[in-house]
């Protein structure tokens, strides 16, 4: 069966102990800005967890709230906490307003899922009507290599959430 080319996967999926990929990201705030990966990973340790779409049930009711609920405890450890999506910027500004997010998680936007792609990390959710989106995912990087990586199953959520990653560095 021939795949469309946009929902191909050209990389490998990404491992523990791979560099992250270069990619560029919008960073959300008062004014959205484009950031490198280098620029967000390099030099610090982060934890990235990648939700499949903004105002989803499971994101707006479980996984955005455990890492606003627990962004201290991350921030206690020395390490970022940052929140990626396949949406557009101004619809994740929304979003992060909504969910009440603290100043310091970072919001991204990989608005034509460029990054996730990269990461070999996309869903085709054409299905539902999101195109592609990103898996539901954490890891953590240290200098912009990944120590730990948690790929939640289709439609579980139980390895990327807050507690789990807590647990996981």
């Amino acid at each position: 069966m021939m795949r469309s080319p946009i929902h191909e996967n050209t990389t490998m999926t990404l491992q523990v102990g791979d560099r992250l990929p270069e990619a560029t990201l919008t960073v959300i705030g008062d004014v959205p800005r484009p950031a490198s990966t280098g620029e967000l990973f390099n030099g610090r340790k982060v934890v990235l967890f990648c939700v499949p779409g903004a105002f989803t049930p499971t994101c707006s009711e479980r996984h955005l709230p455990g890492y606003v609920e627990h962004f201290a405890a991350f921030q206690e450890r020395g390490i970022d906490v940052a929140c990626l999506a396949v949406n557009d910027a101004f619809v994740l500004k929304a979003w992060a307003q909504a969910q009440n997010v603290p100043a310091g998680l970072l919001m991204l936007a990989d608005g034509n899922a460029d990054f996730v792609r990269a990461l070999g990390l996309e869903m085709d959710a054409t299905k539902y009507g999101m195109g592609v989106r990103g898996k539901r995912f954490a890891l953590y990087a240290d200098d912009g290599i990944v120590k730990v990586l948690a790929v939640e199953a289709p439609g579980e959520f139980r390895v990327s959430g807050a507690e789990a990653m807590l647990a996981a560095i």
